[in-house]
């Protein structure tokens, strides 16, 4: 999810200078037992603090292997499912919602993973400060919130800033991969990421591809599907 904070207005009504774009809404949440015991035991284990200088993925997982992060993993299902279908690989969530946090914290306990570490804070500030360029393999971006008015569509996470920001963080040949479920931000992704500088959209047509199979089915999309909504993916390649 995407917040941009509102501007505040000053007594002559002149609006301030707005802030800048966040990969978050903060949402209130109650917490099962089941996601209090991911925090309580999963926290200190897999959760990572957000430092000042680029962290040295090797040495946090133990090894070199192709590496994923995905952006605002919600409650986690899906971050778990790929988890625990590619042991090889690793991957790293961020998400700032205590609940999904806790839930997906849990799952990863009670699966016994080891290839799956957290952030609980910005992605953005994750990206700039934790992130070394040209490192992951992967950038998932799956439903972030579409601000479906135009007046809010100032604090979508994809602008070219973001663009430009996930490339440098990608390896050469690295995919960002978005998933929404409303075609028009679909079509606002396209335009997008159809102008940003050092990218392949990777869709036959230029457009979507095919669901991909490594992205699981949520809940929430199997509804959608019942009732005829469509779930749209976009694959965009990083260049040399």
């Amino acid at each position: 999810m995407t917040e941009s904070q509102e501007s505040p207005i000053s007594a002559d009504g002149e609006e301030r200078q707005h802030r800048r774009i966040k990969s978050f809404v903060m949402r209130a949440g109650r917490m099962t037992e089941g996601q209090q015991r991911g925090l309580d035991q999963g926290a200190p284990l897999f959760v990572l603090p957000l430092s000042e200088s680029t962290v040295d993925f090797d040495q946090v997982f133990g090894r070199t292997a192709p590496r994923t992060l995905e952006i605002g993993f919600g409650m986690g299902h899906s971050l778990l499912e790929m988890a625990a279908a590619a042991p090889e690989q690793d991957f790293i969530g961020v998400e700032v919602h205590r609940p999904g946090v806790g839930a997906l914290l849990n799952g990863v306990l009670t699966q016994g993973l080891r290839n799956l570490r957290v952030y609980d804070c910005d992605a953005i500030e994750v990206l700039n400060k934790c992130v070394a360029d040209n490192s992951l393999d992967r950038v998932l971006l799956f439903f972030p919130d579409p601000w479906h008015k135009s007046r809010h569509h100032k604090r979508r996470i994809v602008q070219p800033a973001f663009a430009e920001l996930v490339r440098s963080k990608l390896k050469v040949g690295g995919v960002l991969h978005m998933a929404t479920d409303w075609e028009p931000y679909a079509e606002y992704m396209l335009e997008v990421m159809n102008v940003a500088p050092g990218y392949r959209n990777l869709a036959e047509n230029g457009r979507c591809v095919p669901r991909p199979a490594e992205r699981p089915i949520t809940k929430f999309e199997r509804r959608g599907e019942r009732l005829g909504h469509g779930v749209w993916d976009l694959k965009f390649e990083k260049l040399a």
